[in-house]
């Protein structure tokens, strides 16, 4: 397992559109991304819009989104 990268909001959002998430919606300083798996299936993950997210709230997006931990590494 690699390092994780310090990413931004915007640039984690930018990872999950690469697999097939869309912006649903912002409200303040949260983004919010969906992505329909099935009809009876959708991933919601919420992205804080900040400039530096802090490893915790990375690791639950990852585990939220369903994606690998690889694509967030160095």
């Amino acid at each position: 397992m690699g390092k994780l990268k310090v990413l931004s909001g915007k640039a984690v959002c930018q990872i999950l559109k690469q697999h097939n998430f869309v912006e649903v919606r912002r409200r303040g300083s949260h983004i919010v991304m969906q992505r329909h798996n099935s009809p009876e299936e959708t991933i919601t993950v919420p992205v804080p819009n900040h400039k530096e997210l802090r490893i915790g709230t990375l690791l639950s997006i990852i585990r939220q989104s369903g994606l690998s931990r690889g694509k967030f590494e160095t």
